[in-house]
C-alpha cells in the first residue's frame, strides 16, 4: 500500500486498473476468472438487500 500526490489522479486510475489484478474491482476486469461468478454473487446479495424491510 502507497499514495501518491497527482494533481489530476484520475488520469492515471485506467492505466493502473489494467496493469493490476485486482479481482473485486469488476470495472475493466472481465478478463479475471472470478468475473462472472462475483458479479453474479454480488447480484444476489443486492436482490436480498432490496427485499429486506427498511426500519426507522
Amino acid at each position: 500500500m502507497c499514495w501518491l500526490e497527482h494533481d489530476e489522479p484520475w488520469t492515471m486510475e485506467s492505466e493502473l486498473i489494467s496493469q493490476l489484478d485486482l479481482p473485486l474491482n469488476l470495472d475493466k476486469h472481465r478478463h479475471n476468472g472470478l468475473h462472472g461468478r462475483l458479479k453474479e454473487l454480488r447480484g444476489k446479495a443486492r436482490d436480498r438487500a432490496r427485499a429486506m424491510p427498511i426500519s426507522a
